[in-house]
């Protein structure tokens, strides 16, 4: 199952990566030939997009590597760090395009742009973009459902701005062939805002992964209930959760009776183990410390477990 995520996962960067340097090269090309300057600018962007697919590739290459002495639970951290370096990359493209937008507008306002009708085949190739990343867009963004791979959702993400981006320019060189050539950096300036937004978006997702913002209040629930219902559990005293990429690591402190043999009570925490991971996805390794449920370790609640240092004594003076 693991092989097959990554191999869809290398899949989902190697076509995006291929299509953006046939894309990159065409759209250049082109917008050269054509005297179109909203191809031209698309086929920067195509460019500036190979940087960070490479990038992205090495990543999620990275990520696959097995598990060593010095990561006993593989490497999988790198997806997200991945895409936290896509988001990084669609903001700062988000920025360039507005601000180059911004300017175009402000000449065309000022009276000192210099504008030249572009030939018709210009619009047929910024057509073409629209098409091929309509079909990117659909299908990575399912590759991303099947493979929960932050880059995945990451490069999804993307090739729906590229869309945007294609889409506006689409329209600024059919209506800049017509007379209305301002319409083109006014619209790529709209659709810059909505790439910094999903790029911001996909920053936020990135950094809550690699800060292990877990256990949520229903991962943490459905644990707990678990629990009830394992013979020998008297106590839930403590619970936390690491994520590595797809995969979720829980510790676990529970109370048992104090009478019980140390057989029978590994033979209890080896049952947690195996029905935790058995019934919550993801979860590929727990861990569980037990001792005897006294008192003074009263069972914690699920905001406890979750806000752990509400309940952690003041340090003395």
């Amino acid at each position: 199952m693991t092989h097959e995520r990554d191999e869809k996962s290398l899949h989902a960067v190697n076509l995006g990566l291929g299509t953006n340097i046939l894309l990159a090269i065409v759209k250049t090309t082109f917008g050269i030939l054509t005297h179109s300057p909203a191809l031209l600018a698309e086929g920067i962007n195509s460019t500036s997009d190979v940087a960070y697919y490479i990038a992205a590739s090495i990543f999620v290459r990275m990520a696959n590597k097995p598990a060593d002495s010095d990561h006993p639970y593989g490497h999988r951290q790198f997806e997200s760090i991945g895409s936290l370096l896509i988001g990084a990359f669609v903001v700062t493209t988000a920025v360039a395009v507005f601000w180059d937008a911004v300017d175009k507008v402000w000449d065309f306002a000022d009276g000192v742009a210099d504008f030249t009708t572009s030939h018709p085949f210009a619009l047929w190739v910024a057509l073409g973009t629209v098409v091929v990343k309509i079909f990117l867009t659909d299908y990575i963004r399912k590759l991303g459902r099947e493979t929960l791979n932050p880059v995945v959702d990451a490069l999804a993400y993307d090739h729906r701005n590229d869309l945007f981006s294609a889409s506006a320019a689409t329209i600024g060189i059919f209506l800049g062939q017509r007379g209305l050539p301002w319409v083109d950096p006014l619209a790529g300036a709209l659709v810059a805002l909505l790439i910094f937004r999903t790029g911001l978006f996909i920053l936020r997702e990135s950094s809550t992964d690699l800060m292990a913002i877990i256990p949520s209040r229903e991962l943490a629930q459905h644990i707990a209930d678990l629990l009830q219902t394992i013979e020998g559990v008297v106590q839930l005293e403590e619970m936390q959760a690491h994520r590595f990429g797809p995969h979720i690591v829980v510790n676990l402190t529970i109370g048992i009776d104090g009478a019980l043999t140390v057989h029978e009570g590994d033979r209890i925490a080896s049952r947690v183990e195996e029905i935790v991971i058995k019934s919550v996805p993801n979860v590929r390794r727990v861990h569980v410390h037990y001792h005897p449920a006294e008192a003074d370790h009263a069972a914690m609640t699920i905001d406890e477990i979750l806000e752990p240092t509400k309940n952690t004594p003041p340090e003395s003076s």
